[in-house]
């Protein structure tokens, strides 16, 4: 078993396809099967099970992929540490997001990562938590940017900033005229979910001390699969919504008909932390990305550290 042979299993494994599998690692599709069918002999077991119309990973296979995953970032680490004299911030760094997050923050640091940061290669994820915890266990991702707090011994949340919520409504709504919208402003409206996986709809029902989701009636159906959904749901005076203050440099806040105000109330904001795990070898990189964060946050936003200094 060689670092060659976990790559092959690795490359079938993202792609499930043996042909692309081959593509993506520069062999010819015979040697790729060839070498992974002699490691399958060589362990004893299969890794994967094939047929004329797919490829899927076996159960042990599974946890073999995952040891793959933590040999080659370890062997990585090796060669990032030997050229750390050379650029220790240079190569690829995997970065997962939140989809009520990154349309909205991303925009605002990748040129400046770039600008600063030429030889680091932005790699970008945009799913939901749940998702983007199983991606950073099982090694295919460096750090996730989450809205969730994490108790879990291998992971490390670097807390970076408190998000305040907005109150979006219809531009005919009453509250065009307040001053200020509290909680209690909110008890008598439709308030508008997204689906079910998405943590901005948990952290909405617990800023507005929702119990749980209406289950029937016409709001019971009215969940959208994204924030931009959700605005348009608002635009047709289906209800009001809270948004994250990023999302207030988005298209909709101009000409939309669409209207919003901080929300507010005590704790009506969510914590945007970077996790990562706690054996990755990068931090330097993190902590790179993370400062260039905090340098371009809006005003709407509070900082929960300092920039880090050389």
């Amino acid at each position: 078993m060689n670092l060659r042979d976990l790559k092959y299993i690795v490359a079938v494994a993202d792609t499930c396809h043996f042909g692309k599998a081959a593509e993506r690692c520069f062999v010819s599709q015979p040697t790729l099967s060839g070498q992974i069918k002699k490691l399958e002999e060589e362990l004893g077991v299969a890794i994967f099970e094939r047929s004329n119309r797919s490829v899927e990973i076996t159960p042990v296979g599974r946890n073999i992929v995952i040891y793959a995953r933590q040999i080659m970032e370890q062997a990585d680490a090796i060669v990032q540490y030997a050229s750390a004299h050379q650029d220790q911030l240079a190569g690829a760094l995997h970065i997962g997001a939140m989809p009520t997050l990154s349309p909205y923050l991303m925009p605002l640091i990748l040129a400046p990562l770039k600008k600063r940061y030429p030889q680091m290669k932005m790699v970008l994820s945009e799913e939901l938590t749940d998702s983007l915890l199983n991606r950073l266990h099982n090694y295919e991702i460096d750090a996730a940017l989450l809205a969730t707090p994490v108790d879990d011994p291998e992971l490390v949340s670097m807390p970076l900033f408190d998000e305040p919520f907005w109150v979006a409504y219809p531009s005919k709504h009453r509250f065009y005229t307040k001053d200020k919208i509290t909680r209690r402003d909110l008890d008598n409206e439709n308030i508008l979910l997204l689906s079910e996986g998405h943590c901005l709809a948990s952290q909405a029902m617990e800023v507005l001390h929702i119990k749980e989701r209406q289950s029937q009636g016409e709001m019971a159906d009215l969940r959208a699969a994204s924030l931009e959904t959700l605005i348009q749901l608002v635009k047709a005076d289906f209800g009001v919504t809270l948004v994250p203050a990023l999302a207030m440099g988005g298209s909709w806040t101009s000409g939309s008909g669409v209207v919003a105000q901080p929300l507010k109330a005590a704790g009506a904001s969510r914590r945007i932390s970077l996790v990562y795990r706690r054996s990755f070898p990068r931090v330097a990189a993190l902590q790179a990305f993370a400062d260039t964060i905090l340098e371009r946050l809006p005003n709407t936003v509070k900082p929960r550290r300092r920039i880090k200094t050389t």
